[in-house]
């Protein structure tokens, strides 16, 4: 063990892990990064198959993004965001607003996804109180949710492993189960479902709109529950359902948003627009921490009054609006527009899908592979007929990362579900690679041969 690791494991505590695995898996080291790839002081390369938690966008050490923070550092590093603004602030909201569905109109900057989705609940709250309907306290979710680990995103959350430890903290949030149509009770496949199983959320909402202020949902993909894919047409219904009752519709498009789904934005599949889209993560394409609330102009409005009568929302971040994460970002929508980025996304996402089914289709532990845009999951199963999983304590999924670590590629599994989530800059090759490598450590976990 190196004495940077050692020193690691003497001051750190690392997210979303239980320590004792580091003494068998100790911290890998990074040193660099270029590319989709990064490097560890060893100097051995590792595909960034996920991208660093699904935030990197243009690969490590991009030229152009580099660039824009250095120019900037120079001119503002930041400044108090409360009566006062600054020119990169200005151009990212103009250009969020242009490439959001039309009618979000009102930007509001926070720090991190978790932030966004509080700003989100707490305005919706705000508006129903300030409205006069104070029964209005609750919101409705899906199964299986999940949009961050403050209080706030939590309560609307559903996944056991961040939240059962706070759920005596966590505020009354009005459940309905989420679609899993990998495992569909009615039978439907994905590609041509009319979501029958959203008759649960209309007699849900039939029963509790009184006293709801919205719902909250994470567009097409249910990301952290392994990647759980669903239709546009359950948007359709679900924004049709929030008209009808006069609920807020919360976008969560933190780890969807920005080309990850084939469109810029998962609602643009089902043309929907909602009342508030919650942005993060790719953002700024991995650089820096910036996140967004863009809401109507009728949600805006409804806080616009005089000081005095105490309309206005009072929740603030010490680097809202930072103008070099702002720098950054709108650096990074220049990509999007100068690259072509979207279309480019789709003819090497249709790449990714010929690559796995060679190896996906007859393999005896691949229940199913599924994919959206950049996004690709393949669900492991210890039965493929009756689709029986297998138990999350034998951690497979774990195994199996540990296996990809070994041969150079980043597999952050989700129990045991592995999945593909690379930077757009992967070339034909990368994906031969990714793909190739992650098939290889699946079959040497399981004894085929050849590895």
């Amino acid at each position: 063990m190196s004495t940077l690791q050692e020193k690691d494991l003497q001051y750190i505590w690392h997210p979303c892990s239980q320590m004792k695995d580091y003494e068998e898996l100790k911290p890998l080291i990074i040193e660099k990064g270029r590319g989709p790839y990064l490097y560890d002081v060893n100097g051995k390369s590792y595909l960034d198959a996920v991208s660093s938690w699904w935030v990197n966008l243009f690969g490590h050490s991009n030229p152009r993004m580099n660039r824009a923070i250095k120019e900037q550092i120079d001119q503002l590093e930041h400044v108090i965001f409360a009566n006062f603004s600054h020119e990169p602030a200005i151009k990212l909201a103009e250009k969020i607003v242009s490439i959001t569905p039309q009618g979000l109109n009102k930007v509001f900057f926070a720090d991190n996804g978790s932030s966004a989705i509080e700003v989100a609940l707490k305005l919706s709250f705000q508006y129903h109180q300030q409205a006069g309907m104070s029964q209005k306290k609750r919101f409705a979710a899906l199964t299986d949710a999940y949009h961050g680990e403050t209080l706030g995103a939590l309560s609307v959350g559903h996944i056991d492993l961040y939240s059962q430890v706070f759920k005596p903290l966590l505020l009354d949030t009005v459940r309905v189960e989420g679609p899993d149509c990998y495992r569909c009770p009615f039978g439907e496949s994905r590609a041509h479902c009319d979501a029958p199983c959203f008759q649960q959320m209309e007699e849900t909402i039939a029963e509790h709109h009184r006293t709801l202020c919205g719902i909250i949902i994470e567009p097409l993909i249910q990301c952290a529950a392994g990647m759980k894919m669903y239709p546009p047409v359950y948007l359709k219904k679900l924004r049709a359902l929030c008209d009808r009752y006069q609920l807020h519709l919360i976008a969560d498009e933190i780890a969807v948003g920005f080309g990850r789904t084939g469109e810029m934005f998962a609602c643009e599949h089902a043309q929907i627009r909602p009342d508030m889209m919650c942005l993060s993560k790719g953002l700024t394409a991995g650089y820096m921490p910036l996140a967004v609330t863009v809401v109507t102009d009728h949600i805006y409005d409804a806080f616009y009054a005089d000081y005095i009568e105490q309309k206005a929302f009072m929740h603030s971040h010490s680097y809202t609006g930072n103008p070099i994460a702002c720098a950054v970002a709108c650096e990074s929508l220049n990509i999007f527009e100068d690259d072509q980025v979207i279309e480019k996304n789709r003819q090497m996402s249709a790449y990714i899908v010929q690559k796995v089914m060679e190896q996906a289709n007859d393999h005896p532990y691949v229940g199913e592979y599924r994919q959206l845009g950049m996004v690709g999951a393949i669900e492991l199963v210890e039965d493929k007929p009756s689709k029986r999983g297998f138990d999350w304590k034998k951690r497979i999924g774990y195994q199996i990362y540990k296996k990809g670590l070994e041969k150079g590629i980043i597999l952050r599994p989700l129990g045991n579900i592995l999945y593909f989530m690379p930077p757009y800059v992967v070339t034909e090759g990368d994906i031969d690679f990714m793909v190739d490598t992650a098939f290889s450590a699946i079959n040497e976990f399981f004894g085929i041969k050849p590895y």
